[in-house]
């Protein structure tokens, strides 16, 4: 059988079997809060390393803010997917934010690497949420001096990728 460089190793491992190591079940009220909180956030880790020894992604929860708004910004490498739960999001990217998508409940969002970006939670009175998912553990964000066509409001829309100002 020829080698194709990934590990497809079905080894058991050596303590209990996979009862421990296998398929985990991460319940709503068990999601770890205990991340850096900004006024008008909620940000909670389901899925990380520490968690649940993911090597690969990252995924959570987040609750926006009405108003909330990023300044453009990219996530080097890093693939993201947004799923909406509940509100409305506004999507602007491009080299001048030039492009604008909305996304509401069930609409999945992907930002591929690189693409500068910009989040905006699109009520004036409604909270945001949604479910992150990112490629990998690593936060990266790199910051771009990009005039936003919509600026940033005073809560900004930040979780383990998004940090504070």
């Amino acid at each position: 059988m020829p080698h194709d460089g990934h590990d497809h190793s079905h080894e058991t491992p050596p303590d209990d079997g996979w009862k421990h190591t296998g398929v985990r079940v991460i319940p709503a009220n068990s999601l770890d809060v205990n991340t850096a909180q900004t006024p008008g956030m909620n940000r909670a880790a389901a899925i990380n390393f520490a968690r649940v020894g993911a090597q690969k992604i990252w995924a959570g929860t987040v609750h926006i803010h009405a108003n909330a708004k990023t300044g453009a910004h990219h996530h080097g490498a890093l693939e993201s997917v947004i799923y909406i739960v509940k509100g409305r999001a506004r999507m602007r990217w491009g080299e001048k934010l030039e492009f604008v998508a909305e996304a509401g409940p069930g609409d999945f969002i992907f930002v591929p690497p690189y693409v500068p970006h910009q989040e905006i939670n699109a009520s004036t009175d409604e909270t945001l949420e949604c479910v992150l998912v990112r490629s990998d553990n690593e936060a990266v964000v790199v910051n771009l001096d990009i005039e936003p066509v919509e600026k940033p409001e005073s809560v900004a829309w930040v979780d383990p990728i998004h940090k504070a100002p």
